[in-house]
């Protein structure tokens, strides 16, 4: 069987970690006390937007990916930062791994520094020591995805992110993932559009999915939203949380783009 985008990614992702672990051992590590990663910071601001605007925008930084290659050449953290928040976003979304997407720890960093909006690491979480690592980092909020983790490991991790005082983001792609991500009792689901294993996007996905999902659970609609007529389908499926990447990294100004996309 031919190894999907997913396969290699958690592959090389796990070497990763396995040096990581060797060269700074957790014991090495400082982290800033719980209270200063704004425990529920995360979801908190999502539905405070809703409450507001009537919708949540997870502004999100992606500077390229395995299937489009690079998609923003210039890309200064800090900067889109501000671009967001002035924008309204309720939250920003950092991709951190490096080999696939180009991202990197140190943009958390710069992005925190730039701006007080809540911040979830978007990477591939596959051992505790990135949830320690992103604690470290001071986010607010981490990303499990359900179709890249064993079940014990799914609620192993879980668990230990509350603990550390970060909101959490499950993601799923299909029923059979929503009734595992179910069993943890979240607070947080995005549906991701993008088959992981083809990278194909499709927003019915979404539409169809939300509907196995309580209405006291927040859901998040993620990737391959494009237009206001997205947005539009989407909210009146009853999805009011939205995490938008590329469509941001592709526009000459990513705020403005942000704005007409939600706000105009």
């Amino acid at each position: 069987m031919k190894n999907t985008y997913l396969d290699e990614i958690l592959k090389v992702t796990r070497a990763s970690v396995t040096k990581k672990k060797k060269n700074h051992p957790l014991s090495s590590i400082s982290y800033p006390s719980i209270d200063s990663a704004s425990s529920g910071g995360f979801i908190t601001a999502l539905k405070r937007s809703i409450k507001l605007n009537k919708f949540a925008v997870i502004a999100e930084m992606k500077r390229a990916s395995p299937s489009q290659g690079l998609i923003r050449e210039t890309y200064d953290p800090a900067e889109l930062a501000s671009k967001y928040q002035n924008a309204q976003a309720a939250c920003i979304s950092v991709l951190t791994n490096e080999s696939f997407f180009k991202g990197s720890l140190e943009h958390l960093s710069l992005v925190r520094e730039a701006v007080d909006l809540p911040i979830l690491r978007k990477d591939f979480i596959v051992d505790e020591y990135q949830i320690f690592e992103s604690l470290h980092r001071g986010v607010h909020c981490i990303l499990l995805i359900v179709a890249a983790l064993s079940k014990n490991e799914l609620k192993d991790f879980y668990h230990l992110a509350l603990e550390l005082g970060m909101d959490v983001l499950v993601e799923v792609h299909n029923k059979e993932e929503i009734e595992k991500a179910l069993e943890l009792s979240p607070k947080l689901i995005g549906i991701n559009n993008r088959n992981l294993e083809t990278f194909e996007v499709d927003l019915r996905v979404s539409i169809d999915l939300s509907k196995q999902i309580p209405a006291d659970i927040l859901t998040v609609s993620e990737s391959g939203i494009k237009s206001p007529k997205d947005v539009k389908n989407l909210k009146s499926s009853g999805i009011n949380a939205f995490l938008v990447g590329e469509a941001f990294m592709r526009a000459k100004d990513p705020g403005q783009e942000l704005q007409e996309l939600f706000f105009s």
